[in-house]
């Protein structure tokens, strides 16, 4: 796809962006309808309104291309066209039944196996995040970067738990102690998108979570990449959506998480 397509979509994912935003605030302490996907995995009638504000939007710009959101019934390992959008209508959900004021809307492209554009917009903030691959990341239209924190324990990361968490033993438990021990603070804000792209504009120096899916990954992973960052697994292998480990940073410190990542867990678990 040639650049000043992406451009152009880009543009109308900006503004489709800003328009379901802009319709999530205004209903900010209004939800009609709240109902549960798992025990504590909630879902609201804004999350689907916003979804099919964005799907039908995006079906006007790129009529060829499949869908693959959140609120979708579809299994989301289906084949799919030349190009597919990859939708978080509300990322964050249980923050914004609660009224904690950090979600958001994300919108990617894929393209094949890319992901070639892509917005994540905080409708509370009014920031926009965005990028097109190899041409940069921006917030607010001024381009950003991550951090140049060079070490660990002078970090700020960032992490979240999986919906699954009571059912697995890999639940991330451990992995929090060890941070806590090793960086300067961890945070765990409840929004694994605007996560990344405050990894992205450096306000967080790294961010690792588990179990999440392409929906909440899609679109900040792109967003770090193009500001400087790296995204793999804990492996150190470059992130796919089949991994069910994300591990973003910049470059100076994301080896140290890496390494603290594959440590033996029994070590740290005793500080639980």
């Amino acid at each position: 796809m040639k650049y000043q397509m992406q451009k152009f979509l880009l543009n109308q994912v900006l503004d489709t962006s800003v328009k379901a935003g802009e319709f999530i605030r205004q209903r900010v302490g209004k939800i009609r309808h709240l109902s549960f996907k798992s025990s504590i995995n909630l879902v609201t009638d804004i999350d689907r309104d916003s979804q099919s504000l964005i799907i039908g939007s995006l079906k006007k710009i790129l009529p060829e291309a499949d869908f693959l959101a959140e609120e979708e019934k579809k299994h989301h390992n289906r084949p799919y066209k030349q190009f597919r959008w990859i939708i978080d209508p509300l990322d964050g959900t249980t923050n914004f039944v609660h009224g904690f004021p950090f979600f958001c809307v994300s919108i990617a492209l894929q393209g094949n196996a890319d992901i070639i554009l892509a917005s994540v917009y905080d409708p509370l903030r009014k920031e926009l995040f965005y990028a097109i691959k190899d041409k940069g990341s921006f917030l607010n239209k001024n381009q950003i970067y991550v951090s140049k924190t060079k070490k660990l324990k002078k970090s700020m990361v960032a992490t979240g738990f999986s919906y699954k968490f009571d059912h697995s033993n890999d639940n991330n438990i451990a992995n929090f102690v060890k941070f806590l021990l090793s960086s300067q603070a961890v945070r765990r804000a409840g929004s694994a998108a605007l996560d990344l792209c405050y990894v992205a504009c450096g306000r967080f120096d790294g961010f690792w979570e588990l179990d999440l899916n392409p929906w909440d990954t899609a679109g900040g992973m792109l967003i770090v990449r193009e500001a400087g960052g790296k995204v793999t697994n804990f492996k150190g292998i470059e992130y796919s959506f089949n991994d069910k480990q994300i591990l973003a940073a910049n470059s100076l410190i994301h080896r140290q998480m890496q390494i603290l990542l594959n440590r033996d867990k029994e070590i740290f678990l005793k500080f639980i």
